[in-house]
């Protein structure tokens, strides 16, 4: 292990750390709030001996804390060395680091050390890499042109994101990095990050853009389920102009209904979803969602949505954040031949922008 932890004034440098592999050596907990892009996971502690040795620290003393914690981090590392890390060979070199950039990032470098691989530490540890998120996303205003993909629910705007990428033009997709579609029926069945989480996964995305061109985002609301995106981001988000797509609402209640299958199939969830807009839609119209859902109406039931619902939730949003429209594009029919259309003539508008 170097003399000296290692110090990263950027976030773009601590994400191109040069090492074979990061490794986190905090608890599972704190591992699976957040951690460092790519980090693999070997606890040091497990969560209830972390815990543990939390008590003894202010119920005994600091020395009995490290005696026995020393004791139960030699014990894990032994696991790690006999598991996860038996096929490392000499020359491997591992990136290490804990909440603090302290002792339990410095106990299992030590030993990694010991055994003949360059182990090296990072300051301040994951709090360091923390500081940098925070700094990122909550400092300064970002300098990167940012337009909008904007479009009434179900004219594919994911889709046609998503696909941008394919035609080398740099995307942010919120959405998938929230793990939420967006709308009230977007919630996933493997749930959301932690707001951290998101923060570190926006956060490296745009470390990895080039500022020089420009980043299309789709249009959301500043938060996404039950995350907020942070303000510089959505400041960059509500200043850029937008391109709009457009379909007849057939056809966007078609792809809606199909894109949606995971969601109708699940009918008692769906059910409580749509109580829950009682008082702002009115018993009778979702009386009748409800009609149709235990119909089996998928089709019916996304134009019900569309037109009574996601419509003019979105006319209510634009009038708030009005922001200029650089084009809108329409397509007739969201097969695979409409959506490759769209995103042909989006990556074109934001190619010339």
């Amino acid at each position: 292990m170097g003399d000296m932890p290692l110090a990263f004034d950027s976030l773009p440098a601590l994400l191109a750390h040069g090492f074979d592999t990061l490794i986190d050596v905090r608890s599972p907990a704190e591992h699976a709030e957040d951690h460092i892009p790519g980090a693999l996971n070997l606890p040091a502690l497990s969560n209830d001996e972390r815990a543990r040795v939390g008590t003894i620290y202010k119920q005994i003393g600091a020395f009995e804390a490290r005696r026995i914690g020393a004791a139960l981090v030699a014990r894990n590392v032994a696991a790690h060395l006999e598991g996860p890390l038996a096929d490392k060979s000499g020359p491997w070199r591992p990136l290490v680091y804990c909440w603090r950039g302290g002792q339990r990032s410095g106990s299992v470098a030590t030993i990694l050390t010991q055994v003949g691989w360059r182990a090296e530490t990072i300051t301040g540890g994951y709090q360091a890499f923390r500081r940098l998120v925070h700094a990122a996303l909550y400092g300064a205003p970002l300098d990167h042109r940012v337009i909008l993909l904007d479009g009434n629910t179900g004219t594919a705007k994911t889709e046609v994101l998503q696909r941008l990428a394919r035609h080398g033009i740099q995307v942010i997709d919120l959405e998938g990095l929230a793990r939420h579609r967006g709308s009230l029926l977007g919630a996933r069945r493997d749930g959301q990050p932690a707001q951290k989480a998101f923060e570190t996964r926006i956060a490296a995305a745009i470390a990895g853009l080039d500022p020089d061109r420009a980043v299309v985002i789709e249009a959301e609301s500043s938060r996404i389920g039950r995350l907020i995106v942070p303000p510089a981001l959505w400041a960059a988000m509500c200043r850029a102009g937008r391109i709009e797509l457009t379909a007849p609402v057939p056809a966007r209640a078609s792809y809606l209904a199909q894109g949606y299958g995971d969601v109708a199939s699940d009918r008692a969830w769906l059910l409580a979803r749509l109580d829950a807009l009682r008082t702002l839609r009115g018993h009778a119209v979702v009386d009748r969602w409800q009609a149709l859902v235990a119909a089996g109406e998928d089709a019916a039931l996304a134009e019900a949505l569309i037109t009574q619902h996601y419509d003019p939730a979105y006319d209510c949003a634009r009038r708030t954040h009005d922001r200029p429209v650089l084009a809108r594009i329409g397509a007739t029919l969201l097969d695979r031949a409409g959506i490759d259309a769209l995103t042909a003539d989006v990556a074109r508008i934001v190619t010339q922008a």
